[in-house]
């Protein structure tokens, strides 16, 4: 069976994010959702997503064809009925499709002709941009579970510090010395060829992808995700780095979400508390102005390719768009659009030939080409956020 991730209604509540990418390519937990999908369902899935990010992510379709909504994660139940869908048949929770059964010459899906099942369990979802850190502890056990069922961990170095070591799995290839781990509040996850360094304290549940790093006497509490390449130092909590970010120095991030291609200056810091406990509001793309989040701990939101520099404040509930460089001293207003350049004193247009020089060389350092897909689709941000700076 061919099976399809479509973006769905959710696509705009999850920007920046979904700027530069499918929602089946959000990380949550250990792995993307496209992922978690293809370990289950043990095939390669592709996606309906936007046009201008169709070449980069393109959609594979044959004579048979499953679709499934990206905002919902998989599990046993859930994978079970995908798996055994027929023609003619359509999963729904309430009044949301979960998936559908079609075929390449069908021009039009009309649900009134399909046999409906309702799905009546529970299931993750990921419906707004706070869901992805906000619900990142149920994540990462859901993954941690699923990826070392009936696995063997490599052994824990003795120098290592351990409080329910049952509940650690170290993949081939990492490395951890004269570090503690506490997984009595959830379990850690440590990838492949990762390293965390010494005098570091980490509290599950926390993973620790492919390649990434966790630098010298780092602060971590769950629930925290440290996406592929990326690396992190200071303080971080219920924090989620997507691929290849950096927060590598002293500084506090919590409560958060960085894209890929994100670096956080030196001794940079987030609020995630309003100093009157309020519930904390977000700048919405779907309204054009802030919404509820229904949290009292919510961070900063950053959009791939956004950049700080050193002693960067960020307020509650900051939310920065795609391709952002922000700098100088006092506090940035709480949305950045993206293409943004300078800081509290005000923003100009970040100029797309600057900003591509700087994408090539960063993208370099991980011997990733910056090429002409990573190009027109960040031509595509650039024109699409116009609008919301103001030039």
């Amino acid at each position: 069976m061919n099976y399809i991730l479509f973006d769905g209604p959710v696509r705009n509540a999850l920007l920046p994010f979904t700027f530069t990418r499918p929602v089946a390519d959000i990380l949550i937990g250990i792995m993307t959702i496209r992922q978690k999908w293809e370990a289950r369902l043990g095939s390669t899935i592709t996606t309906i997503t936007e046009e201008y990010l169709s070449e980069k992510f393109p959609m594979v379709e044959m004579e048979e064809n499953v679709m499934i909504n990206a905002a919902y994660l998989p599990n046993n139940s859930l994978v079970e009925m995908i798996s055994d869908l027929k023609e003619n048949q359509a999963i729904f929770k309430g009044d949301d499709v979960i998936a559908f059964f079609t075929t390449e010459n069908q021009d039009e899906v009309d649900f009134d002709s399909y046999e409906i099942i309702h799905y009546n369990d529970d299931c993750l979802t990921v419906e707004h941009t706070w869901d992805i850190f906000s619900k990142n502890d149920v994540a990462i056990r859901a993954d941690f579970e699923y990826l070392t069922e009936d696995r063997k961990s490599q052994p824990i170095p003795k120098s290592v510090n351990v409080i329910s070591p049952e509940n650690i799995f170290i993949e081939e290839g990492a490395k951890l010395e004269f570090v503690t781990l506490n997984a009595s509040t959830g379990p850690i996850y440590i990838g492949k060829n990762t390293e965390i360094m010494e005098g570091t304290v980490i509290r599950g549940p926390f993973a620790l992808c492919e390649n990434a790093q966790v630098k010298l006497n780092s602060k971590v509490y769950g629930a925290t995700t440290v996406g592929p390449g990326s690396r992190i130092g200071g303080e971080v909590k219920n924090a989620v780095l997507f691929a290849n970010s950096n927060k590598g120095h002293d500084g506090f991030l919590g409560d958060s979400v960085l894209g890929e291609w994100c670096n956080i200056g030196a001794d940079s810091n987030n609020s995630n508390l309003k100093n009157n406990y309020e519930e904390v509001k977000l700048w919405s793309y779907e309204t054009e102005g802030f919404a509820k989040t229904g949290l009292q701990f919510c961070g900063l939101m950053m959009g791939d390719h956004s950049k700080c520099g050193i002693n960067t404040m960020f307020n509650t509930g900051t939310v920065v768009g795609v391709s952002a460089n922000i700098f100088g001293s006092g506090f940035p207003r709480n949305f950045v659009p993206s293409f943004s350049w300078g800081g509290a004193a005000g923003f100009t247009t970040y100029v797309t030939k600057k900003a591509f020089e700087t994408a090539k060389l960063v993208m370099s350092r991980r011997n990733v080409d910056f090429d002409e897909k990573e190009e027109a689709i960040l031509l595509h941000v650039f024109e699409e956020s116009k609008k919301w700076r103001k030039e």
